[in-house]
Order: C-alpha cells, then structure tokens, then sequence
C-alpha cells in the first residue's frame, strides 16, 4: 500500500508552495503518494488519513504565520506519533552560515516557541520579488535587506533557494516515512538538513 505524505503549505507570496511542489515530485519519484494543502486560519485537515506529514512556512517580517503555530500545537501529538518534517523558508537563509536550526535567528525562536520538535529541519532561502509587492512591503522589505547586505534594487526578483537542498530533504523525508534502510546498505538518514 502507497503512503500518504501531506505536504502543508503556509505561504505569503507563493514561493514557499513552488518548494512544497518539488518535495512533492520528489516523493512520487520515492513511490509515496504526496498531497499539498494551503495552511490557512480556516483549514480544516485532518491529519490521521495522512501516513507522515511535511510542514512548510515561509516568514514575513521575522516571523511564521500564527495558524502554523496554531496547527502544530493543536495536532502536536500527531505529529510525534508519525514521521513529520518541518520547513523554514526565509530570505536570511540566503547566507549559507544561516542555513542550520541553530544558527537561523528565525527558526531557532520558533522552535523553542513550539511544543513539537521536529525529527527532520529544512531550512532554505525564499524569494525577493520586488515588482511584486505593494509600496509598504517593497520599502520594508528594501530596508530590511539593506541593513542585513542583501539586494535592494526595486526593480529586480532574487531568488536564494538551494534546489539541490531541497531535494536532499526530500530524500530524508521519503526515507523516514519509508523506514530504515537496511543495516547492510551502509547508509544512513540524516537528521537534520541545512
């Protein structure tokens, strides 16, 4: 029988869901059957159909979305019982040093906000498109990357996201709902993924 990964997408400006979509191609090429769910303030998902499940969110202004929040600690005994996953997409993660569950400022407090301590951490540069956003967030936006040394050109779209990382979680996630390997492969399951 097929296991079942839901993939729960909390995004802002679609980017996060574009990632959400190649764990999903990853996990039907690993023979797992991969649904993707918006994760919004009227979700209504009911985790048990699912065999593991995958949380992505992206970040605004330094943090997650409540109802992210909200999900974990309403359904945070699920998650301990089954294979799960979380995702931090941010624009820090652009510098590879800020690519670790310690070393994001971001992931780091929300974590330690969390009852949940999830067994697998992705954590993968987001998407800047200026031309996208209204006045307030471009100029927020502007501000904030000049004071970190990132882009600030208005007039551009930067994408940071290591694709390569992004499949190398998804490989961990589809080994960890698939179950271990066998002791003679020699191989073995990374906890974490930066």
């Amino acid at each position: 029988m097929t296991k079942r990964v839901l993939i729960l997408c909390s995004t802002i400006d679609g980017h996060t869901r574009q990632i959400c979509e190649r764990l999903a191609r990853n996990f039907s090429a690993a023979g797992l059957s991969a649904t993707i769910e918006d994760l919004t303030p009227s979700s209504t998902i009911d985790p048990p159909r699912f065999d593991a499940m995958v949380i992505g969110a992206s970040i605004r202004y330094g943090k997650h979305r409540q109802e992210v929040t909200d999900f974990i600690e309403q359904h945070r005994e699920y998650l301990e019982s089954t294979p799960s996953a979380f995702f931090s997409v941010n624009a820090v993660a652009r510098k590879p040093e800020k690519r670790a569950p310690n070393t994001n400022p971001y992931v780091r407090k929300f974590l330690g906000t969390i009852s949940w301590h999830p067994p697998l951490v992705g954590i993968f540069g987001g998407k800047i498109d200026y031309p996208k956003y209204g006045t307030f967030d471009k100029n927020m936006i502007r501000l904030i990357m000049w004071i970190t040394k990132g882009p600030t050109d208005v007039n551009q779209t930067f994408e940071f996201t290591d694709w390569d990382a992004v499949d190398a979680f998804g490989k961990n996630v589809s080994q960890s709902v698939k179950g271990p390997l066998p002791a003679a492969s020699g191989h073995m399951v990374t906890a974490r993924v930066a």
